[in-house]
């Protein structure tokens, strides 16, 4: 069996997905083509490249049908992106989020190719924690949620001067609301999309950014409320999830792989790698093509949660 890929951008999340694509594939009977259209075209100093076939500059380059074209340039050029290449993908999977806040219209309109998938990518609800959480916690215990992504937007990619990435860029769709899309898509994947959600958005830091770099939201449910908050300027790492349940309150501490049962004294630990929940998701998403397991992350679904970031709820 022979697979063929297309990245359209090779950016950090691109070179990741090519490596954890080959750690995924490597003891398989399957013969992986990558190509790629990047607009440096092909860089020797680069490690990445050893993996790609083909580096084409403009996607009327190519000649040939893939079984799935990865969509991950910056968000502003997903849904331009989209609709040059379907002509060249059986399948796509689009990086998030799925486009930007002025295409949310634009993208509903799009047409999409029967009998294809479009998965839109949501890796964090394949981490550890929360994979723990959706399984063992019942959540008509939970009465409160409390959820934090706070991080240093400078220190987020080594060696890149953040003011020149997407995530500083509004009109390139960045700003930290959307940017941490993951934290309302885990929330939705564990609990469903809320009744109602007030939000407060802006800028605050004296981060040399144009973009949003805090968002604090309260939702409501039924039985119960979820308090998010979300920022650029945190100098200490912080990426969790608090459940005020009936019996216990637990934290789900994201970013160092644990959870702690603060009443009961009960702390489980999870021996996870950088990429281990992001190859779980890629994963998935071939089980989706070649075992016709069920796709969670649809363009609406990503549209609903997009608009979600914004305190817009789909009805």
């Amino acid at each position: 069996m022979c697979l063929k890929i297309c990245f359209i951008g090779i950016g950090s999340i691109a070179k990741r997905h090519i490596k954890n694509i080959i750690k995924i594939f490597v003891d398989k009977n399957i013969d992986i083509i990558i190509d790629a259209v990047s607009r440096g075209g092909k860089r020797k100093e680069d490690d990445i490249f050893q993996y790609i076939r083909n580096v084409s500059e403009n996607i009327k380059d190519l000649n040939e049908i893939y079984d799935v074209v990865f969509i991950t340039n910056p968000t502003e050029f997903h849904l331009d992106t989209l609709k040059e290449v379907t002509a060249y993908g059986k399948n796509f999977f689009i990086e998030k989020p799925v486009v930007s806040l002025n295409q949310i219209n634009r993208i509903q309109e799009y047409d999409e190719k029967k009998d294809a998938v479009y998965y839109v990518a949501c890796p964090l609800r394949y981490n550890a924690v929360i994979q723990y959480i959706k399984k063992y916690i019942d959540i008509n215990q939970v009465i409160s949620i409390r959820s934090i992504s706070s991080s240093y937007l400078p220190e987020w990619r080594p060696g890149v001067d953040y003011r020149n990435t997407y995530s500083a860029n509004k009109k390139l769709g960045g700003g930290v609301s959307t940017d941490l899309i993951h934290e309302w898509d885990y929330l939705t994947h564990l609990f469903g999309i809320p009744l109602k959600v007030n939000c407060m958005i802006g800028k605050k830091s004296q981060l040399e950014i144009d973009s949003d770099d805090y968002a604090i939201y309260i939702a409501e449910y039924l039985d119960k409320i979820v308090e998010l908050h979300l920022d650029y300027f945190g100098r200490k790492t912080i990426r969790e999830i608090v459940l005020i349940t009936k019996d216990d309150t637990i934290v789900g501490d994201i970013a160092n792989n644990k959870i702690s049962f603060l009443k009961s004294g009960r702390t489980i630990e999870f021996h996870e790698e950088r990429d281990d929940f992001q190859i779980r998701e890629l994963k998935y998403y071939f089980e989706i093509l070649y075992e016709k397991k069920e796709n969670y992350s649809t363009i609406q679904h990503a549209v609903n949660i997009l608009k979600l970031t914004q305190g817009e709820i789909m009805t």
